[in-house]
């Protein structure tokens, strides 16, 4: 029998990946739904269905309407300085939205795969965060979502949290970029970029978030896992290597610290995140940086043709 999927958030980047990566399995049966129209011409493969899952009660028809057995939730306010300015907003998306999924997802005896983000930790550390340490966030971004995660383990008995990190890759037409394919630009077309130096993350291929989901879905564990990538570095770091792989200009490349960013925000000095129980439990094994930003490019010329 088919197993229905269902990807809350397909018009986003993540989202995207997820839905076209799922529609040709012929054992599964997909569904994309998303706030906007879909964002591609119509494809084979899955169906698309338009619902705002802020409102219970179309959270509530979406889930009588599919009857999915697994909902993978990707969808959220990610904009993290527009989310510290529109508190309400961010909390109708990021939490009371997560609110309605997880209730009917337990109301329907449906899995739920909950997508957050490093942006839980504080960043007071040197250290890899792992999944059983305490989230503290510094943004109103990273308050709401701990406070969704912390939904969906109240309410839910079969679920799993997938925390990534500066997700990366080709975008969809219509999408936003991300910050690989900003530096991609900025250099092919000889402008200079500045990015921070002192702010350490584990950046994510989209194609592994792709696989630690599938891994979430075919096995049926419960709890926290960090899907992201197996290698710390700066941001700086991320434009530099993208530059040396793929034999761009590194010299408009400019490091600079945080302060002179002026970022209205604060974010976590260190937000690296710890694969070891991905690796261990479900078998995840990330691409490098290299790997990443070369499938990336991969990716966008098969697209092209």
């Amino acid at each position: 029998m088919n197993k229905k999927i269902l990807i809350i958030g397909a018009n986003g980047f993540t989202g995207r990946h997820l839905l076209h990566a799922f529609a040709p399995k012929t054992d599964w049966q997909i569904t994309g739904c998303s706030l906007h129209p879909d964002i591609c011409p119509p494809a084979c493969g899955y169906r698309f269905i338009q619902t705002d899952i802020t409102h219970e009660e179309e959270v509530e028809k979406l889930m009588e309407e599919v009857q999915p057995d697994v909902v993978v939730h990707t969808a959220a306010m990610s904009a993290t300085d527009y989310a510290e300015t529109h508190h309400a907003e961010a909390q109708a998306v990021n939490v009371e939205a997560v609110r309605w999924l997880a209730q009917s997802c337990e109301k329907h005896h449906c899995r739920l795969i909950h997508l957050s983000t490093d942006f839980v930790f504080g960043g007071d550390t040197s250290r890899l965060y792992t999944e059983a340490d305490t989230p503290s966030p510094v943004n109103y971004y990273g308050r709401t979502k701990w406070e969704s995660e912390k939904v969906v383990a109240s309410l839910c008995r079969d679920y799993a949290i997938a925390r990534i990190v500066v997700v990366y890759g080709a975008p969809y037409p219509g999408q936003h970029g991300n910050i690989v394919s900003l530096v991609i630009n900025r250099l092919q077309n000889h402008q200079e970029i500045r990015v921070a130096d002192d702010q350490w993350r584990t950046p994510t291929y989209v194609g592994d978030v792709v696989q630690g989901v599938e891994k979430l879905i075919e096995q049926p564990v419960c709890g926290i896992y960090h899907i992201c990538g197996g290698e710390c570095m700066t941001v700086a770091d991320m434009a530099l290597r993208t530059a040396d792989t793929l034999g761009l200009d590194r010299s408009l490349i400019l490091p600079v610290h945080t302060a002179a960013m002026q970022e209205k925000t604060p974010r976590p000095r260190f937000s690296g995140l710890s694969i070891e129980k991905a690796r261990r439990e479900l078998g995840y094994r990330p691409l490098t940086f290299e790997e990443g930003v070369r499938s990336m490019l991969q990716d966008d010329s098969s697209r092209k043709r």
